[in-house]
């Protein structure tokens, strides 16, 4: 179990689980049970599992991109199972049964960007996008559903706070270490820190919940380390390896999610968010994320991306149509209220509602903890 998961967990209603995602469970499974029926099964190489295929019952099994010799599959089909087999050639798996690592979106950084498994899907998504392929468009949905399966597993129970702010924001900034000891404030007090994933704010949330179980002179440290490469432009590859360095100089920092997407493949996603939920459809993964987020969303200072999600979340809020309405907090009052004045428009819709109470507006990032239990009060 990852560093203080224990501590971000809720009870979780019971529920029936018939999923099988690794091997392990597929031996359970079958020896077990004998059986298959109505399991789905993603994503394995059962090349070795031959003799058990034939023994299984698999009716009414869904095999998903799994590796089989022709004749299990023939059998396995035959048997009454439906199977999808891998798709050869493809720079990722659409029906992978876990979240992305960052280790494996950048393998064979050392080839540059363009050579990575993040660098060929944001090519392949650009050269499919627009030729109305409908097989490339079933590929992307799969894929990204698959993804939101994966977050549901891993977010089970969690009490996630979502951390939005713009891309823009540079490593070595004073806004950039403010942000980074707002996600290690937010993880040390028992949140799941979850960001759209990215470079700026994001990346400095999510490296601050990587910094959570250490002494505090580490984030300092990596704030050092990493203001050396500012952005990620011109270089992807220099940007990632400053953060796989401090990851090298400091294993083992607390986990969170980031949650980007391909639609703007152009900013790369960051490091330190150690399970990536990366999608496709943006409006999909802009939704998702916020609907996780249930103990609270904090909007650091941005741009226009940044307010259309305040909106998306003030939108349920309004309506209370997840229930409760989730907490918002808009940090830095000089720029909600003169550069950008969505704090009144907030305040004018959320008057006599529910929502009115759920909604703060602060002036820096130490007071947001405090802030969003204070909010949480019934």
């Amino acid at each position: 179990m990852p560093p203080h998961d224990a501590d971000r967990r809720e009870p979780v209603p019971h529920r029936t689980d018939r999923e099988i995602e690794t091997l392990e469970a597929f031996d359970r499974v079958v020896e077990g049970e004998g059986s298959l029926r109505g399991w789905r099964v993603q994503s394995l190489d059962l090349t070795g599992r031959t003799d058990a295929l034939a023994a299984a019952d698999t009716s009414g099994a869904v095999f998903l991109g799994c590796r089989m010799p022709p004749e299990a599959a023939q059998r396995a089909q035959e048997g009454g199972a439906l199977v999808f087999p891998p798709i050869p050639d493809l720079p990722f798996n659409p029906y992978r049964g876990s979240l992305y690592t960052p280790e494996e979106l950048f393998d064979g950084l050392g080839g540059g960007y363009a050579h990575t498994p993040d660098g060929r899907t944001y090519d392949w998504f650009r050269r499919t996008r627009a030729d109305g392929d409908v097989f490339a468009s079933m590929l992307r949905a799969v894929h990204d559903d698959a993804v939101s399966d994966a977050l549901d597993e891993l977010l089970a129970g969690h009490r996630v706070v979502g951390v939005m702010g713009g891309h823009a924001l540079r490593r070595g900034s004073d806004a950039y270490a403010g942000a980074a000891r707002l996600g290690r404030g937010l993880a040390r007090a028992g949140m799941t820190v979850a960001t759209g994933g990215g470079p700026g704010a994001m990346e400095a949330a999510n490296l601050g919940a990587y910094a959570a179980p250490f002494e505090d002179p580490m984030l300092d440290k990596a704030l050092q380390v990493l203001a050396a490469v500012p952005s990620f432009e011109p270089s992807v590859a220099d940007w990632v390896r400053a953060a796989f360095d401090v990851c090298e100089s400091h294993p083992d920092g607390g986990p969170s999610v980031g949650i980007p997407t391909w639609f703007y493949g152009h900013e790369p996603p960051n490091v330190f968010a150690r399970h990536i939920g990366k999608y496709f459809v943006n409006a999909v993964r802009e939704d998702g994320l916020l609907a996780r987020a249930r103990a609270g969303v904090v909007f650091l200072p941005g741009a226009a991306g940044t307010v259309q999600e305040v909106f998306d979340n003030a939108t349920p809020n309004y309506y209370q149509s997840r229930g409760e309405p989730t907490p918002m907090v808009l940090v830095d009052r000089a720029h909600w209220t003169e550069r950008l004045p969505v704090w009144p428009l907030l305040t004018s819709l959320a008057k006599e509602r529910a929502m009115e109470a759920r909604i703060a507006l602060v002036d820096s990032v130490e007071e947001v903890p405090a802030t969003l239990a204070r909010l949480r009060q019934p």
